[in-house]
């Protein structure tokens, strides 16, 4: 097994993940802020964030997509040895880990039911660069409104209207992390 296997991840798990769990929830629960998240060294090309959160919020319970540059040897053996978690594919997956246009199309993954909503994914989206402006959010968690950088509007949108249903997504840059739940309405800039 490679050391690059082996190495990047939390070097005291249990204090560690407390941790990156806190932030995660923190930017769930307050969609449009931006956290940061130490402690995770996976191989490229996934970022520290998106490793923290992998490390966080998988195990071998939750089915992971690994999606455009993500699905390589590296990753998957990384995310098998540290998390356990079962790659497959979009339609089975808990998780879809990758870039905005490597997710695509948004109606392969698992938006939940009527009777079961939570039986969702969460896309876990590596962006370039994460920042406080750009498109206009406002929703349960929001004190008037927030402001993000999202890859676009359109797709979030339409995802609010499925409410029940619908996705949730985690957007990762460096050791960034923001988040945009299914119940977060999103607005162009000042289109409010």
């Amino acid at each position: 097994m490679q050391a690059e296997t082996l190495s990047g991840g939390f070097a005291d798990p249990a204090i560690a993940s407390a941790a990156a769990f806190r932030q995660v929830m923190e930017a769930m629960a307050r969609p449009g802020t931006i956290h940061t998240l130490t402690g995770a060294a996976p191989p490229a090309p996934l970022s520290p964030a998106t490793g923290a959160v992998l490390l966080t919020l998988c195990d071998p319970d939750t089915p992971v997509h690994l999606a455009g540059a993500l699905d390589c040897n590296a990753v998957r053996a990384w995310v098998a040895f540290h998390t356990g978690a079962p790659v497959v594919g979009p339609s089975h997956c808990m998780f879809a880990v990758g870039g905005w246009n490597d997710l695509a199309p948004l109606s392969a993954y698992q938006i939940g039911t009527p009777q079961y909503p939570d039986r969702s994914a969460t896309l876990i989206v590596q962006v370039e660069k994460l920042e406080p402006h750009g498109a206009t959010l406002s929703g349960p968690g929001i004190k008037g409104t927030h402001s993000l950088s999202l890859p676009e509007t359109r797709a979030f949108q339409k995802n609010a209207g499925h409410f029940p249903l619908g996705l949730d997504f985690i957007f990762t840059s460096g050791d960034h992390v923001a988040a945009l739940p299914r119940t977060t309405v999103v607005n162009q800039t000042g289109a409010i």
